[in-house]
């Protein structure tokens, strides 16, 4: 049986790789610290080990006893707004948490492909569609941070041959998502806010323009590039086409949630990429047999009929921002 790390596996899209590895056959290890995760996320039959991708040495331990054939590495803080404001923890987290896997993996000589989520944040406010062939521009602390990982790839595959697939997902959501996190995960702030009686925080004139992607999209398609070779050491945009303002978000939210009308409180527009999605036409070439293409509608419904059995469960909130300057005001309060 051959044994897989899947670090962010207590995570929401961690939670799903990891349980699709199980039904595949896999030997399942995953790392979480539990920082966004949550044990009732875990699948049966996996491993669990808590601890961080910051700790080495853990790390260094774990590759020893294992001897991984695939490393799935999920765990980052992917609060791209927020991390202007705390860079030393997005770059110890999600940068030299990353380099600790690779190091780990190039060392261990099992590897045979180290597969990462990135971001479409690597692109910045290039045009639209975003495809694979342009130049990334990050804009944000968050986005630097995983386009420095993506270039690591591509060195130690060079360097050291180790195999690496580069997924690219924007804006996932659906069921065990963390909804209980103040600074991401826009669908789930959206629906904690319903459920608590709030109105719903709308950055400006909602205007801006994002695709949504239904976890049922994204992790088979992660999960099935381990035993594709042929996909192995390229650029992959997930998932969805269909791009949609912040307003009309809401509507959506609002209708799958039984509230009639949406409530918004309008804060100031953050400094943020105003229109951000992707092509998906490489993805559909390589991976076009598990594409299933969920529409917005159906998978909101979806991930709203959990959250209505489900406990809104806390979220960290960060006390020790590093930087508060031209930080919002929203966001600046609950830090206090």
């Amino acid at each position: 049986m051959k044994q897989v790390l899947v670090t962010g596996g207590a995570g929401f899209i961690g939670s799903h790789v990891a349980q699709s590895l199980l039904r595949s056959g896999y030997g399942v290890v995953v790392l979480d610290d539990l920082s966004g995760g949550y044990i009732e996320n875990l699948p049966e039959g996996c491993t669990f080990v808590q601890g961080s991708i910051t700790d080495h040495r853990l790390i260094d331990r774990l590759f020893t006893e294992h001897r991984f054939s695939f490393v799935f590495h999920l765990a980052a803080y992917a609060a791209e707004g927020l991390s202007h404001f705390i860079k030393r923890f997005n770059y110890e987290n999600n940068l030299i948490g990353s380099i600790n896997l690779i190091n780990a993996s190039v060392n261990s000589g099992t590897v045979e492909c180290f597969i990462f989520t990135s971001s479409i944040a690597v692109y910045g406010g290039n045009q639209v569609p975003m495809t694979e062939s342009l130049v990334p521009q990050p804009e944000d602390p968050y986005g630097i941070a995983k386009y420095a990982v993506e270039q690591d790839l591509c060195e130690a595959l060079k360097m050291f041959g180790l195999n690496h697939v580069i997924f690219r997902p924007h804006n996932v959501y659906g069921e065990n998502q963390n909804i209980g996190d103040p600074y991401r995960n826009v669908i789930g702030i959206f629906m904690r806010q319903i459920l608590q009686g709030k109105p719903l925080t709308i950055f400006g004139d909602g205007q801006q323009m994002r695709a949504f992607s239904y976890i049922e999209d994204v992790a088979p398609i992660i999960v099935a590039s381990a035993e594709r070779p042929n996909t192995w050491n390229e650029v992959y945009n997930i998932w969805a086409d269909q791009p949609w303002t912040v307003l009309d978000l809401a509507t959506q939210v609002c209708r799958a949630m039984g509230q009639a009308k949406p409530d918004l409180f309008h804060a100031a527009a953050r400094d943020e990429v105003q229109i951000a999605y992707s092509s998906h036409d490489k993805v559909k070439r390589v991976f076009g047999d598990l594409i299933k293409n969920v529409p917005l509608d159906v998978g909101i419904d979806k991930m709203a009929a959990w959250v209505k059995r489900n406990p809104i469960r806390s979220g960290q909130r960060f006390k020790n921002i590093e930087v508060a300057k031209n930080m919002p005001p929203v966001w600046l309060s609950l830090a206090d």
